[in-house]
């Protein structure tokens, strides 16, 4: 006889109908009980994606009015024996039979439900979350979506150069193994030479580490890092692997403001009024990812006075450094902090229209000689993981060191350039909308008013529109932004596609009010 599995999802979603609950009343309602929960990781319990550790387990069994063993493994609890109950009569060979087979059945194992690592708990990554998971429900099911949730060139007809691409299918052959663990050579060599020319001291070819894409190195230099409980500064809001890439790997996250009143960049008082005793790392994200900022030369000196007094490591996120507009220029903050040890980001994936190659890498810089143990460590996790992707490295040196085509899509009439005013137009033109120019990148973060549109859920917003429009979109808390008033919007697509969209915007704005 076949045995229906029921799920923790399952057990969660049937005990809020019984009770008549929505996720948000669960979310009040467990706040009560000195559980702070999030919007997003109560959607990821009930979509089934995650199942909470136990003493989440147990405050939601209590705010449910259920059995905490019944919600979180599915047993049931046993009715009351009583002693006085009447003798039953002698059984007879057959039931005796059955009674044998029922105590066998009842003494084999259990099936048990296979749980995912505790360490991911409180991992979320929304760009890709519950809001894009009923994108593809509704693709599945015949719905058109237009999908401005994600940086991904190619979609959106953007091409990779051809050179890169010829230069690939006639080193294929030579790539069919391993590399060295940090890269080839020819690939950290060019690499070294870009550093140079970001005015980066120091940097020798031992000194970079290639990656599919800069996402493992993010992932492997917290992992080579952090011990339980250790700090690092990011971003709020920000490009979310980090955050959950610094939990992942045993740390605690604490977001630092980034002002939206001062073009977006970080707020130096508080970043100063969270730095503690376990503080290990301060992370930037320039060009910043969702808000499009760019830092000036005295924001950078800031933030490298900061990492110096306090003697932090800089992680810089630097994988827009070169989709700049507006005649600005990027600097690299490790080119202003010769004497703090920096870790610096980038990659071909957005520059050169590559997102699927996975070729990003990562530059040492600094008092390297106090990082010591620290690199060994680094070495050790590449070691482990072999190389990364041969084939993209075979092109990095065709990449710098030949023409540079994003150039033609940053200045007027280029591509990016155009979507971009368009899409900033276009928003600040919808009633209840406000946006900051962006100065660099893919994307926009406009602000909604909350008040106007009764907006108290911001992923509720996204899937709203969804539904409504087939337009996908990521919540602002999607970034670690704390309050439900923004959202990313990709301006990739071509202009007359941007157009449809922000019409489509407009107009479920202009009746739109949350319940």
């Amino acid at each position: 006889m076949s045995m229906q599995y029921e799920s923790f999802a399952d057990r969660l979603v049937r005990a809020m109908a019984a009770q008549g609950f929505k996720q948000a009343d669960l979310i009040r309602l467990a706040g009560k009980r000195g559980m702070r929960l999030g919007k997003s990781q109560v959607s990821q319990y009930a979509n089934g994606k995650t199942v909470p550790r136990r003493p989440v387990g147990e405050v939601l069994a209590a705010v449910l009015d259920v059995p905490t063993a019944w919600l979180m493994e599915g047993k049931e609890i046993e009715p009351a024996v009583h002693e006085d109950a009447p003798a039953s009569e002698p059984p007879c060979i057959e039931a005796e039979t059955r009674a044998a087979s029922a105590t066998i059945e009842s003494r084999s194992t259990p099936m048990r439900e296979i749980k995912k690592s505790a360490k991911l708990d409180n991992v979320l990554y929304d760009v890709r979350g519950p809001v894009v998971e009923e994108a593809e429900r509704m693709e599945a099911a015949g719905a058109r979506v237009l999908k401005l949730n994600i940086g991904n060139p190619a979609p959106f007809d953007f091409r990779a150069p051809e050179e890169m691409v010829f230069d690939m299918s006639r080193q294929l052959v030579d790539c069919e193994g391993y590399s060295s663990a940090k890269g080839l050579f020819s690939a950290r060599k060019a690499i070294m030479q870009y550093a140079q020319l970001k005015h980066i001291q120091g940097v020798d070819v031992d000194d970079v580490y290639t990656g599919n894409g800069v996402s493992e190195l993010i992932n492997l230099s917290m992992l080579a890092l952090l011990d339980n409980g250790d700090e690092v500064l990011v971003p709020s809001p920000d490009y979310p692997l980090w955050t959950a890439c610094v939990t992942l790997a045993g740390g605690t996250p604490v977001h630092y403001v980034c002002d939206e009143q001062a073009e977006w960049y970080p707020d130096m008082d508080d970043i100063r009024k969270k730095v503690t005793s376990r503080t290990k790392a301060l992370v930037i994200i320039n060009p910043n990812n969702p808000t499009g900022s760019l830092y000036p030369r005295e924001v950078l000196q800031e933030l490298v006075d900061i990492a110096r007094e306090h003697n932090l490591i800089i992680f810089s996120d630097e994988i827009y450094d070169r989709i700049v507009m507006d005649g600005l220029e990027h600097v690299s903050i490790a080119s202003m902090a010769p004497d703090v040890f920096c870790v610096t980001f980038s990659g071909l994936s957005k520059s050169h229209m590559v997102a699927g190659y996975r070729i990003g890498w990562m530059v040492l810089s600094g008092d390297k000689a106090r990082a010591h143990d620290y690199i060994l460590g680094v070495n050790m996790l590449c070691n482990m993981r072999m190389c990364s992707n041969v084939p993209a490295q075979s092109i990095v040196q065709t990449a710098l060191g030949g023409h540079q085509s994003v150039q033609g899509y940053i200045v007027p009439g280029g591509r990016v350039y155009e979507q971009r005013e368009y899409v900033y137009n276009a928003l600040n033109d919808i009633p209840g909308v406000t946006a900051v120019k962006p100065k660099a990148g893919f994307y926009i973060f406009p602000k909604l008013d909350v008040k106007k549109f009764n907006i108290t859920d911001d992923e509720k917003f996204t899937l709203d529109l969804l539904h409504e429009k087939r337009l996908l979109v990521v919540h602002g808390g999607g970034f670690n932004w704390k309050k439900p008033d923004h959202f990313r919007v990709v301006y990739l697509p071509r202009i007359e596609v941007l157009g449809e969209a922000m019409r489509d915007l407009g107009d479920f704005l202009s009746r739109y009010r949350q319940a």
